[in-house]
């Protein structure tokens, strides 16, 4: 039985059904009252337990433990404060991450996969960006100085226990149970104007998009597979992936699709790429992925986009 922290939300959600379809049961933890996504209704109390927890109480985490038999770990919580100082972001965080470690070393559990991002890789020139590239230490945003760290705690405690600690850089996802729009990337918002009819709107303070511009653009269903394969891999070799599409989608590429599934979509981005762009965007190299749980992506650009239009016309919420 799999515990996922933060289990209902975005990718947690995702990531439990991915586990549901290998076989395993699932505990999912949420900090606050949360829907259950339809997609997994029909397993609570069978296969899934949803339990509340806030991860920096030990004690409740340590309960979970007498009330399910967890035998791995997927870490996934987050604490982020908008009105608070950023030592108490930290605190909570860092606090959460040792707290799990604890609770994978008392019940035995062999492997804990914890949640990093591809923003660790700020600083970094390359273009294709491999797990084994030297990363920047200079100050940067708190999300990726934070996970920095906890790659390093978590690696540091490991080594010392009997448990594997397994870092998670994960890229730009989006999907089902996503946000319509994200400060990171424009693809969540170029989709849901178009299933909206809507010009999709990038005047400030949203960045631009330009057609040229792209990411590594992972739907959030591959994502969630990815991380349900390495947490069940009999083995694996490294204790870092990331998790991305493995390629540079353009904007220009999105709208495509976009129209492909809406004709009349209004979408209209400036050509080229934006003045402030890199010479090429970097994506994640997933060939550590792949050759370690044979991973490739289920979900090309125009599939993923006819999956979520499908899903929002729908008028899904869960």
């Amino acid at each position: 039985m799999i515990l996922i922290t933060g289990g209902l939300g975005f990718i947690g959600s995702h990531t439990a059904r991915a586990l549901l379809d290998l076989g395993e049961s699932c505990v999912l933890t949420r900090r606050r009252t949360a829907r259950i996504p339809a997609f997994l209704e029909e397993e609570v109390g069978r296969r899934v337990f949803v339990e509340p927890l806030d991860v920096t109480d030990l004690d409740a985490l340590l309960e979970l433990g007498k009330r399910h038999p967890i035998t791995g770990i997927v870490h996934l919580a987050a604490v982020f404060f908008r009105d608070h100082s950023p030592v108490d972001e930290v605190q909570a965080n860092t606090l959460g991450l040792l707290n799990v470690l604890r609770a994978a070393t008392e019940w035995g559990v062999p492997r804990v996969s914890l949640a990093s991002t591809i923003g660790v890789y700020l600083g970094v020139d390359d273009t294709v960006l491999r797990e084994d590239a030297p990363l920047s230490m200079a100050p940067s945003h708190p999300i990726p100085a934070g996970k920095k760290s906890a790659e390093l705690l978590a690696g540091t405690i490991a080594e010392r226990s009997d448990f594997e600690a397994v870092n998670l850089r994960i890229g730009a996802i989006w999907g089902p149970l996503g946000r319509s729009e994200s400060p990171f990337f424009p693809v969540p918002r170029l989709v849901h104007a178009a299933v909206k009819g809507e010009p999709a709107d990038f005047s400030p303070p949203r960045r631009p998009a330009y057609a040229d511009d792209g990411g590594d653009y992972c739907y959030v269903k591959d994502c969630g597979r990815a991380i349900a394969l390495l947490q069940t891999a009999p083995t694996l070799h490294h204790r870092t992936y990331n998790i991305g599409s493995g390629q540079v989608t353009r904007n220009a590429d999105v709208v495509d699709a976009i129209r492909t599934v809406i004709p009349d979509a209004a979408i209209d981005l400036p050509a080229g790429r934006g003045p402030d762009a890199p010479g090429e965007d970097p994506y994640l190299d997933i060939t550590r992925l792949h050759q370690d749980t044979g991973f490739t992506s289920a979900y090309d650009t125009e599939r993923a986009v006819r999956d979520y239009v499908g899903w929002l016309r729908a008028g899904s919420e869960r």
